[in-house]
This record gives structure tokens, C-alpha cells and sequence, in this order.
């Protein structure tokens, strides 16, 4: 029987410690090479996925970046059996193989051949055993792409290039990018004039740190850019912000804010119709909707949940598009209309799905097309109860496959699966309202 960890020497402690860590090692190895079978083996229609990044993502804990990580690792590995050699046995991390792997398939452009596998054979040797330190692969790294980075220096090419943006489990976005000079210098040019210290009208001086007064100037520009009526179309419109609001919330929104400051439409025009006195904000079950919808005040189609006091903000400072749900969060009172969704029906579409409705996806809703569930050919009418929002691959999966879809009770999609991924055919939650909900 295996002691309790308290119960176990310095010795033993160190030991069992350092045992765990390479099984975890090996296990991360026998994951990659699963996964890499599964690639090349499960169809898309039984993964219901484009590829095993999703279905992994949907199947696991695994974050999103986490998933496409170890997919990417599982390709490319298949190309470089020294780098696969070296994770399987437990030698080397996968994040000095990712690291090692993205020169190997992206090397310098005047780098040779022969030199790319000297140079891969010494780095394996860097990343190998406890004593591997990232920073030297790197600096590895980087005398290569200088000396056979090609024609152009470092600060010209403009195929280095990234622009990183990460939604963070705290709901912020945090950017990361690496810019040739031209546009790096287009994009100091843009912020210098906005990120002078500015003091307030009474001479108070500027408190705000240069980062925080980058921030501010970046926020500026796009705001700019949503304003500008040259921006291009996405989605059949021009970007810009809505917010998405219960029944109940808007009515308190419009009790603590100027009404007129909400773009008075159809739906706005029917929140003020239906108010309950009897249903008061305080009685929202809180902890029965915990994680329910509709919990919170506002909610922004790519970033998600919005505070109460925000929210009030955007009512008070925006013309702004309501779109008003129920209960259920289901977008309320949209008349009929022909085949084609109609831009009011977008917003309210995105209100209530958020994005692919496919359970795992959640692809964003700008990617997204508005599916037909009783086909209009056959019929069917563009009501937002026979409309759901589906990724390309999705949208294709359920017209050539056993998936089927349909409205429930509750307004919101649900997707049955085909025998083949379960034989029970157990109706699934759309991806936006998957997650547990407390009696």
C-alpha cells in the first residue's frame, strides 16, 4: 500500500517527487502520439471536430492553446523522429521540443540543409536531461536567423511578423506582437500624440504611467476606427459594439440611466411593455443561475460577461443596439421574415448562441452563418426558432451527417449525435449554455 506523502522521509520525498515528474513526462509523450494516431485515423464527422484540437478542447480540460499545442506537436513530430526520440524517452520537455520543432519546420531561408541538421542535433543535445536551459536553444536560434536569415536584416522582414491577442480566464485580452520597423513605426507615430501626460482642468498632474497612457492612447485609435465610416463589412454591416442584456436588466439599466441614450427599436420599445413589478432585480436566484445565463448585466459578443456598473456606462455614453432576452436568455418578440437573416436577427442570434452553437466550438460569431433547421427549400422559415448560428465546418457537418439540431423548450439550440459517437443519442447543450446548473 503507497504511504501518505506525510509519511515519507526527505529522501523518499525528493524521489517519489522526481518519479512523478518524468512519468508525467512520459504520459505527455504517449498523449502526443495518441493524438497523433487519432489525426490520422478518426474521421472529422465521428471527432465532429475539423480536426483533434476541438475535440480535445471539448473531451478534456485542455485550454484551446494547450489543445492546438499538442496537436501541432503530433504533426510535426512525424517529420522528426530525433525530436520525437527525445520526448518519448522522457529526456526532453515539449516545450523545448515545440521550441526546437518550430526552427526545424520554419528554418532560416539560406540555411542549408545539412547545417539545419547539425544545428537540430545540437539543440536536442541543449534541451536534453535537468541541465537544459531555454535561453541557450534560443540564442541558438537567433545567430542562425542572422547570419542565414536571409537578404533582408531582422528589422526589415516583414515575414516575422506576429500580432498575438489571448482572451484571459479573467475575462481581460492581453496583446503580444513582434513588428518589422515601418510598422512599428507607424504604430508609435499613431500613439505619440495621445499618450502625453495631459493634467486635468484645475492643473492636477497626470498620474497615469506610460503604460497605462499607451493603453488609453490604443483604446483611442480604436474607437477612431469604429467611428469611421470607411471601415470594411463583416457580417453583412460595419463593426461595432453590442451589448446584450436580459429583460429583467435592461428595465433596471433604463431606472438608473437616460432611456433616450438606448437606441429606441423594436425590442427596447418591448421591455418597456412587459415590465414586472412583482419579479424585482434582487430575486434573481443567484444561486440557482449560477452558471446559468443572464447572470450578469451585459454581455459583449468576444469578450463575454460585463459588470453592472460597465454596462450602466455603455447605456449612458453609446447609442447602443439592445437586444433583450428572456428568462431563458433567449432574444424576444422578432417578427417573421424572408430567407435571408436580416441584421436585427444576426445581433439577436448572437445574443443567444454567442457563436457556434456546435457543443465544444463556440467558434466567434463573426465567423459564423445562420443555419437553416427546417430547410428553407423545403419550407422552412427564417424565425429565430428555426435559425442556429454554425461555423463553416459545423454547418457542413450537420447538411452531410447523422447530426441533428433542433429549438428546445428553453429557446436555445440542441444537438443530438449520431449513433456512432453516442449510441445512446443523448440531446447535447449548445456550446454557450453548456456547464453545470445548480437546482
Amino acid at each position: 500500500m503507497t504511504a501518505a506523502i506525510w509519511q515519507l522521509s526527505d529522501s523518499e520525498l525528493l524521489a517519489d517527487a522526481a518519479a512523478v515528474s518524468h512519468k508525467i513526462q512520459l504520459l505527455e509523450a504517449r498523449r502526443i502520439a495518441l493524438v497523433a494516431e487519432i489525426d490520422a485515423r478518426v474521421s472529422r464527422e465521428k471527432l465532429g471536430f475539423p480536426g483533434p484540437a476541438g475535440w480535445l478542447t471539448s473531451t478534456t480540460l485542455l485550454s484551446p492553446s494547450k489543445a492546438n499545442k499538442i496537436v501541432a506537436l503530433a504533426r510535426g513530430m512525424k517529420n522528426f523522429p530525433d525530436i520525437a526520440d527525445a520526448v518519448n524517452t522522457g529526456v526532453m520537455t515539449i516545450d523545448h521540443a515545440a521550441l526546437i520543432l518550430t526552427f526545424a519546420e520554419t528554418p532560416p531561408k539560406n540555411l542549408p540543409q545539412a547545417g539545419q541538421d547539425i544545428a537540430r542535433k545540437a539543440m536536442i543535445t541543449a534541451a536534453t536531461g535537468p541541465q537544459a536551459r531555454t535561453g541557450r536553444i534560443r540564442e541558438a536560434i537567433t545567430k542562425l536567423e542572422d547570419n542565414f536569415g536571409g537578404n533582408k536584416p531582422p528589422p526589415e522582414d516583414t515575414d516575422r511578423n506576429e500580432f498575438f491577442a489571448s482572451k484571459t480566464l479573467n475575462g481581460r485580452l492581453v496583446l503580444k506582437g513582434d513588428f518589422d520597423a515601418i510598422t512599428g513605426e507607424k504604430l508609435l507615430t499613431a500613439l505619440s500624440p495621445l499618450t502625453e501626460p495631459r493634467p486635468a482642468a484645475d492643473g492636477t498632474e497626470d498620474d497615469r504611467s506610460p503604460a497605462r497612457r499607451r493603453a488609453d492612447a490604443f483604446g483611442h485609435i480604436l474607437d477612431q476606427n469604429l467611428a469611421s465610416s470607411n471601415r470594411p463589412i463583416e457580417g453583412g454591416e460595419r463593426p461595432h459594439l453590442n451589448l446584450h442584456i436580459t429583460l429583467r436588466d435592461l428595465t433596471d439599466l433604463r431606472d438608473s440611466a437616460d432611456a433616450d441614450d438606448i437606441t429606441d427599436d423594436e425590442n427596447t420599445r418591448t421591455a418597456d411593455e412587459s415590465d414586472d413589478d412583482n419579479h424585482p432585480s434582487t430575486d434573481r436566484g443567484a444561486y440557482r443561475d449560477l452558471f446559468g445565463d443572464g447572470t450578469t448585466v451585459g454581455w459583449l459578443p468576444w469578450m463575454g460577461p460585463l459588470s453592472r456598473n460597465t454596462s450602466r456606462q455603455l447605456a449612458c455614453d453609446c447609442v447602443l443596439t439592445a437586444i433583450v432576452m428572456d428568462e431563458h436568455g433567449s432574444p424576444i418578440n422578432l417578427a417573421r421574415t424572408a430567407r435571408t437573416v436580416t441584421a436585427k436577427q444576426r445581433k439577436a442570434l448572437t445574443a443567444r448562441d454567442h457563436g457556434c452553437a456546435f457543443p465544444g466550438c463556440g467558434k466567434p460569431a463573426s465567423w459564423t452563418e445562420a443555419h437553416h433547421i427546417w430547410h428553407w427549400a423545403d419550407g422552412g422559415p427564417t424565425d429565430m426558432n428555426n435559425l442556429v448560428l454554425l461555423c463553416g465546418f459545423h454547418h457542413r457537418l450537420i447538411h452531410h451527417s447523422d447530426w441533428e439540431v433542433f429549438i428546445g423548450t428553453d429557446g436555445h439550440p440542441w444537438f443530438i449525435p449520431p449513433a456512432t459517437v453516442d449510441p445512446y443519442r443523448q440531446p447535447r447543450q449548445s456550446h454557450a449554455r453548456a456547464g453545470p446548473h445548480i437546482a
